[in-house]
C-alpha cells in the first residue's frame, strides 16, 4: 500500500446541479476547484508523494491546476471516454486502481464518493466537500488534506480506527441489481428516476440512514433532529413516516426547509434487512437511480464495510506526536 501514489478524483459537475437553483446554495466554480487541487498537490508533494494521478475532463480542472506548478512528483493524466455522468467517476477510479493507487482525495459530494465506493470500497480516502447536500465529505484546508493523504500514500499512517475509520454504507438489493449508498436510502412514492429536484416531503415513504446528524442538511437531519447517529456509532437509523403525525421541520437542502411527517425512529443494527416495497423510486444519497414496480421488493442493510476515511485532524495530531513532521534536533529541545 505504501507506494507513494495518490489519485485525485475531481467531479467537474459537483456543486453545479439544479438542486442549487431550487434551494439557496452557492455554486462551486471550476476556478475554486482548481485552487483546491493545487493545494492538495502541494501538500502531498511536501510529504514526499512521487506520483499523482488525475483524469482528463472537459473543463481541465485538475490538469490546468497542476501544469504550471513545477511539481517534482510525476503527474499522470488518465484519459477515457466521457459520458458526463457517474460512470466517468467509475472509469477514473478503476483506472487509478489499475495503476496501483490505494489512496484517493475526492472533490465532490455524497454522490461522487458513492461512485468511488461502488468501484473501490477498499481504499484510503480523504473526501473534500464541493457538492450540494454534503454529509460524507468534509470541509478542511486542502493543503493539510494533501499532507495527510500523502502520509497515507507513503504508508506512514497507522491502521487505527481513530485515524482511518472504515465507514458505514447502505447495501441495497432490488429484483434487478445491487447498489450502494453512503448516508441515506429513501423510498419515494409518485416520483421518477433521474429527477434532480429536491425531494417533496409528501413523497417520502421510508428512510434508512447510516448517519443522522442534526448539524447537516438533506435526509440526515430528519433523523438527526430526533435521534442523532454519528459516523462512529455501530448502528444506523430507520425513520418511520406517518402522514398523520405532527410534522418535523427539517433543512432538506441549503436554505430550504420541509415539513416531514415523522412518526418515530428506531436504531438499526448492522446486517438487518429493511424491506422497501414498490411501486416507488429508491434514492441513494439524493440520486433517484432505482425503480420498484408495483409488487416488487427491495432490501436495504447498513454495514461497516466501506472505505477507510482518514480523519485529517487526528492524522496530523498523530504524525506530530510521533515526530514525523519536524527535524530531529527540534524534537530534543
Amino acid at each position: 500500500m505504501s507506494n507513494g501514489k495518490l489519485g485525485l478524483v475531481v467531479n467537474p459537475m459537483s456543486g453545479r446541479d439544479v438542486r442549487r437553483l431550487a434551494a439557496r446554495a452557492t455554486n462551486m466554480t471550476h476556478e475554486a476547484k482548481r485552487d483546491i487541487v493545487a493545494r492538495v498537490a502541494a501538500g502531498a508533494q511536501a510529504m514526499g508523494v512521487t506520483d499523482i494521478y488525475i483524469t482528463r475532463e472537459p473543463f481541465r480542472i485538475a490538469s490546468m491546476a497542476l501544469e504550471h506548478m513545477g511539481l517534482k512528483a510525476n503527474v499522470h493524466v488518465v484519459e477515457h471516454p466521457l459520458a458526463n455522468d457517474a460512470s466517468d467517476t467509475h472509469r477514473t477510479v478503476a483506472a487509478f486502481a489499475e495503476q496501483g493507487c490505494h489512496t484517493f482525495v475526492s472533490l465532490g459530494g455524497d454522490g461522487t464518493n458513492r461512485a468511488i465506493v461502488r468501484i473501490c470500497p477498499d481504499v484510503d480516502l480523504v473526501p473534500l466537500s464541493t457538492g450540494t447536500n454534503n454529509v460524507f465529505p468534509v470541509l478542511v484546508e486542502p493543503t493539510v488534506a494533501g499532507m495527510v493523504a500523502g502520509l497515507a500514500a507513503l504508508g506512514k499512517l497507522p491502521e487505527d480506527q481513530q485515524i482511518k475509520q472504515r465507514v458505514k454504507v447502505l447495501r441495497v438489493q432490488t429484483p434487478h441489481n445491487t447498489d450502494v449508498g453512503l448516508i441515506d436510502a429513501v423510498l419515494l412514492r409518485n416520483d421518477h428516476v433521474g429527477n434532480l429536484l429536491p425531494f417533496s416531503a409528501e413523497k417520502i415513504d421510508q428512510i434508512v440512514l447510516t448517519r443522522a446528524e442534526p448539524n447537516s442538511i438533506g435526509m440526515s437531519p430528519i433523523g438527526g433532529l430526533v435521534r442523532p447517529v454519528y459516523a462512529e456509532d455501530n448502528f444506523g437509523l430507520l425513520v418511520h413516516i406517518d402522514p398523520e403525525a405532527e410534522p418535523l421541520l427539517a433543512p432538506v437542502s441549503p436554505g430550504l426547509f420541509s415539513r416531514v411527517h415523522v412518526g418515530g425512529v428506531s436504531e438499526l443494527a448492522f446486517d438487518v434487512a429493511v424491506p422497501f416495497r414498490g411501486p416507488g423510486v429508491i434514492a441513494l444519497d439524493g440520486d433517484r437511480d432505482l425503480k420498484l414496480a408495483d409488487g416488487e421488493h427491495a432490501t436495504v442493510k447498513v454495514m461497516r464495510d466501506g472505505p477507510r476515511v482518514i480523519d485529517v485532524e487526528a492524522a496530523m495530531r498523530w504524525a506530530v506526536g510521533r515526530g514525523i513532521m519536524a527535524p530531529a534536533h527540534l524534537l530534543k529541545s
